[in-house]
């Protein structure tokens, strides 16, 4: 299946939902990403909008169906 251009995602959005979605706060995810709190708060909010998710655990829930997330 192919993704919609919406739905194309960068590598360091990939990184970002797969930490998300093994449990890490946003904190933690900047600091092991070197970028700011604020950074991936953004990064965050605006996959949520382009997924159509309305809050995290939707946007995990909705990653994981979409197979954009590499877990095995």
């Amino acid at each position: 299946m192919t993704l919609p251009e919406v739905l194309e995602i960068t590598e360091i959005e990939s990184k970002i939902l797969n930490m998300m979605y093994s449990g890490l706060d946003d904190a933690t995810i900047a600091r092991r990403l070197n970028m700011g709190y604020r950074t991936v708060q953004r990064r965050v909010q605006g996959l949520m909008l382009r997924v159509g998710a309305t809050g995290r655990v939707a946007l995990g829930a909705r990653a994981q169906e979409l197979g954009l997330l590499e877990i095995g």
